[in-house]
């Protein structure tokens, strides 16, 4: 497997919604290659379990959704460890609304999910710019903010702009003189994290471990890829790829939005997503 420079002995990793999931899975990886770990999440039993479950990790209280809150984690990780070398924004939450109920839920979505990245962003790139050494950005993102199935707007909204976000990032990255960071946008699968736990509490067999995620992360990142399309246990890349042409046909085509759950376009989809 070819290396990269980050994921490497003694370098610094910071990971908001690190408790769980896919970020704790990722700061137990990071430990493996000897590098130091901060995990950044809301106080409470889960923090401080995972802190202790990742040996040496430091654990920090923050709500990403609070700028000063992201400051303030910043201020810590630099009193630490002197170094930022891998940013992983992927604190999220999901909560259910419709386009026209459930206000207070949009708005903690929002706050978490995309307010939460850009308030890393805005907190952390200066000072990893400054240090003129490789860095990795790595934004969590979803293929709901894709593909756009119809259920929660407010998560599928948050997790679309993460998406341009991410996109803009790593351009931003490309056209900045002597940068040495790179960004990357994880695009989970179906994945057996905290948000499917709570209504799931038994993994289904269609999910992937969030320890599968982390080590299709890893070998991504090696490549040199943005998009990181992760498959699961139901869904392989092909599928992804024919309902994320799909989706995009939509505008091509001028279909009806989220035509592939219109009872109209029912058999042409059948037809398209037809890989035999």
């Amino acid at each position: 497997m070819s290396t990269h420079p980050v994921l490497s002995q003694d370098k610094v990793a910071v990971i908001t919604g690190g408790a769980d999931g896919i970020g704790l899975a990722t700061a137990r990886h990071c430990l493996t290659l000897g590098m130091r770990v901060c995990i950044a999440d809301l106080p409470g039993d889960a923090l401080t379990a995972a802190a202790s479950d990742v040996d040496g990790a430091l654990g920090v209280a923050c709500d990403v959704a609070d700028l000063s809150a992201v400051q303030s984690l910043r201020d810590t990780v630099y009193d630490r460890f002197g170094q930022v070398d891998l940013l992983m924004n992927n604190a999220g939450a999901g909560f259910g609304a419709t386009p026209w109920t459930e206000y207070d839920n949009w708005r903690r979505t929002i706050d978490v999910n995309l307010m939460g990245v850009v308030n890393g962003l805005q907190t952390f790139i200066p000072p990893m710019l400054a240090q003129a050494s490789p860095g990795l950005v790595v934004n969590t993102g979803s293929k709901q903010g894709i593909t756009n199935p119809p259920g929660d707007a407010a998560y599928n909204a948050s997790k679309a702009a993460i998406k341009s976000l991410t996109e803009q990032l790593a351009h931003s990255f490309r056209n900045t003189e002597d940068c040495q960071l790179s960004a990357h946008l994880l695009i989970p699968g179906y994945t057996y994290t905290g948000l499917v736990r709570k209504w799931l509490p038994e993994k289904p067999d269609a999910a992937w471990w969030p320890e599968q995620v982390v080590k299709e992360l890893d070998a991504a990142i090696r490549r040199g890829d943005f998009y990181i399309i992760c498959p699961d246990n139901d869904v392989a890349r092909p599928v992804d790829n024919r309902r994320m042409e799909w989706s995009m046909g939509d505008l091509t085509h001028n279909r009806s939005a989220l035509s592939r759950w219109d009872p109209d376009y029912a058999c042409a989809f059948e037809s398209f997503m037809d890989l035999s």
